[in-house]
């Protein structure tokens, strides 16, 4: 057969209809999500907004919120039902959800409307709750995934940064407002204009608080000081300012002299592990000028000056040696909009892609860094510091996988 003919009966097999082919067992996987309305102390923002809402109803997904769970952050129910939501005015329908998704721990009233077999995704801090807490989310077989320990492909905290740059960013304003003699503060401007000497701010910490913070001052006149013990934290901080910027190791004796001219004193000193280092003693504070102003950010784990003591947002300040202190916990808070915004861009897109991977433990086994926030796994607890301090049985997640 010559190779024409050929050629003419392959240009005619190409024209035949073709069977079109198709994906066989697509992974993909409907969430039914649960968002309740946090009940914790001045707890205002919302785990996600409308728009991330909508998002995920478009993308075939269920989800359930809590009459006024948005309110605090000024969204109303309408804004949610509108997008799709269905509005849940019984608290208990919100905890039947396969997957409940909060910003707060949960409370023992709350695990206790939990049907069993689900997932919790929530701040667990559950080193600071009772031991019957652990004990209730492991009976009821509840997956708990803690959101502020998942990574993401960068090897980073996601909402640990996110809301760190809240905070320091926030850190500045709340020291420019208590600056003003109308707060008892020292009647300065919190920057710099032409023939007047600039604000004085010292930032002890050089983490993404400390980087923040000082964008913020640089960027009204401030003139800033930055201490940590971290010389590579040091230099990436001076890097990504792009500016020349006065930085020291935590030398008490140059610490206590750049307070003594500060203004402004931010703490944002943190810690992997355990309580902050107190590297501010009382004798420095009261050296410190009088009407100046210390916010320390990082009073949520103790605090880096000897003289903090936890406030809330009813009563945010007091003054002690002449020197204001701003003590509050949870800044974020105080902005709660850009902050559930800002939450709502971190769990939207993983919440779809848990939807696409074939559901959490599909998204638990494949994908490390969401698996890096699991402290109890189907009722097994993963966590060997929880384990070890509330002397109860766990395992190692990987090993467990594996076992399954």
């Amino acid at each position: 057969m010559s190779s024409d003919v050929l050629k003419s009966l392959a240009k005619e097999a190409l024209m035949v209809p073709q069977e079109k082919l198709q994906l066989v067992g697509t992974r993909s996987k409907k969430l039914f999500i649960g968002i309740p309305k946090e009940t914790s102390f001045q707890e205002n923002r919302v785990s996600l907004v409308p728009e991330a809402v909508a998002l995920l109803v478009s993308n075939g997904h269920k989800v359930c919120v809590e009459t006024n769970a948005g309110v605090n952050a000024n969204f109303v129910d309408r804004d949610y039902s509108e997008v799709g939501a269905e509005i849940c005015y019984d608290t208990s329908e919100v905890f039947k959800a396969d997957i409940i998704i909060k910003v707060a721990p949960p409370s023992k009233e709350e695990i206790d409307m939990m049907a069993g077999n689900q997932t919790l995704f929530a701040a667990l801090q559950l080193s600071v709750h009772p031991k019957n807490t652990l004990e209730m989310l492991m009976k009821k077989k509840i997956t708990a995934i803690a959101w502020d320990f998942v990574k993401d492909e960068d090897d980073v905290y996601p909402v640990i940064r996110s809301m760190s740059e809240i905070a320091g960013i926030k850190s500045i304003g709340i020291a420019s407002h208590y600056l003003s003699n109308l707060n008892n503060g020292r009647g300065t401007i919190l920057g710099g204009i032409a023939g007047v000497s600039p604000t004085e701010v010292v930032i002890i910490g050089a983490g993404t608080v400390g980087e923040f913070a000082a964008k913020s001052a640089i960027g009204l006149g401030a003139s800033v000081k930055i201490f940590d013990n971290d010389v590579y934290k040091l230099r990436r901080i001076q890097n990504d300012l792009n500016t020349s910027i006065w930085t020291s190791i935590i030398n008490p004796k140059v610490l206590e002299k750049a307070l003594m001219r500060a203004d402004v004193a931010i703490g944002a000193l943190r810690t992997s592990n355990g309580t902050t280092p107190c590297v501010v003693s009382e004798e420095m504070v009261e050296s410190m000028k009088e009407g100046a102003v210390i916010v320390d950010v990082s009073i949520d784990k103790g605090g880096c000056f000897e003289t903090s003591q936890v406030t809330n947002h009813k009563s945010p300040v007091f003054t002690k040696h002449g020197v204001i202190h701003y003590c509050v916990p949870n800044i974020a808070s105080s902005v709660s909009r850009t902050a559930s915004f800002a939450l709502s861009n971190i769990f939207s897109p993983l919440l779809i892609q848990i939807g696409e991977e074939g559901g959490i433990a599909k998204m638990v086994r494949e994908n490390k860094g969401f698996r890096h926030g699991v402290y109890v796994y189907k009722g097994m607890l993963t966590s060997k510091t929880l384990g070890e301090a509330f002397s109860l049985p766990h395992k190692n997640i990987d090993l467990l996988l594996m076992a399954m």
